[in-house]
């Protein structure tokens, strides 16, 4: 296929067929393009005319893209990266002017201690833009920056795609939550003794704090697992219960209530917190002036409360 060729393909097939790939369901990709399922089923029709293959075949109750799709796919996502790349770098960011969408992920801990008063900022700096936050975690991060879903995401990180860009944002330090009266800080006997409230994403009872404490030949005793840290202030008040959480969801926890944080009575080996970003947005002027507010308002030091 030349260029003069090329005028006979809808660029906005392509970007129905990434999202296609990824999705692997009409009724996902028309919520997340925004069009209608009938929409999405034509755009498929074309697609298979055009590339002359199903692209998506049913397998069970979902549907699978077929080999030459995947290999489609493989050339494609590349020349639309840079073609997107290149299309936002043709343009200037204004932000008290813009009313461009952002699509941000957080990790839960991220969103409720860190988020507040970075959107304060934007809002101030960018009043016509909108924020959409997707929950991110080291396990979701890897597919919504590699689908598009997100441009930049906020998490403790391990695997990104191949042409992801990662920045450290800060240390993860832990205190140790408690809402009970008693004076003087938490001994490590105390500490094991006591029932203990864990956030868990996944449903998972144990995690890197169990790890620490084995290292000192001690367990811990958790009887509550909960999905998000906003909870934990009405659980734990007035009970025995404890959590060991990071130091910034510790800060907006004890805030403006009778909750307190104190240092763990045994060391904590601290993660770190991230920010990823797709390749194809490292220089697009919107995404590099959020992602310049991000660094200032996540990274910024904390003063915590200890009572």
């Amino acid at each position: 296929m030349n260029r003069n060729d090329l005028r006979r393909v809808d660029m906005n097939l392509l970007v129905i067929f990434e999202a296609l790939m990824f999705e692997k369901n009409l009724t996902r990709v028309a919520e997340k393009l925004f069009m209608g399922q009938p929409a999405v089923s034509a755009a498929l029709g074309r697609l298979r005319d055009l590339f002359d293959d199903p692209l998506l075949l049913r397998n069970g109750r979902g549907m699978e893209p077929t080999a030459r799709a995947l290999a489609i796919l493989k050339e494609l996502q590349p020349a639309m990266d840079v073609i997107s790349g290149a299309v936002s770098r043709a343009k200037e960011f204004e932000p008290a002017s813009s009313c461009d969408v952002f699509r941000i992920g957080l990790s839960d801990d991220a969103e409720f201690g860190l988020f507040p008063p970075l959107l304060r900022q934007l809002q101030q700096e960018a009043p016509g833009i909108v924020v959409v936050v997707r929950r991110a975690n080291y396990l979701l991060m890897p597919a919504l920056l590699a689908s598009g879903e997100i441009s930049v995401g906020v998490s403790y990180t391990t695997d990104l795609p191949a042409n992801a860009k990662r920045k450290t944002l800060r240390d993860i330090p832990c205190k140790v939550l408690r809402g009970d009266d008693r004076p003087g800080p938490l001994t490590l006997d105390e500490y094991c003794e006591r029932p203990h409230a864990m956030v868990s994403f996944s449903g998972d009872l144990s995690g890197n704090i169990d790890l620490d404490l084995a290292k000192v030949g001690r367990s811990r005793r958790v009887v509550l697992g909960v999905p998000q840290f906003s909870g934990l202030r009405a659980l734990l008040a007035g009970t025995e219960m404890i959590a060991t959480v990071p130091d910034y969801a510790a800060c907006a926890l004890v805030e403006g209530c009778k909750l307190r944080a104190e240092d763990p009575p045994f060391p904590i080996d601290a993660a770190q917190l991230s920010m990823a970003w797709s390749g194809v947005h490292d220089n697009d002027p919107a995404e590099r002036w959020l992602r310049s507010r991000i660094s200032q308002f996540m990274a910024a030091p904390l003063d915590i409360p200890s009572a």
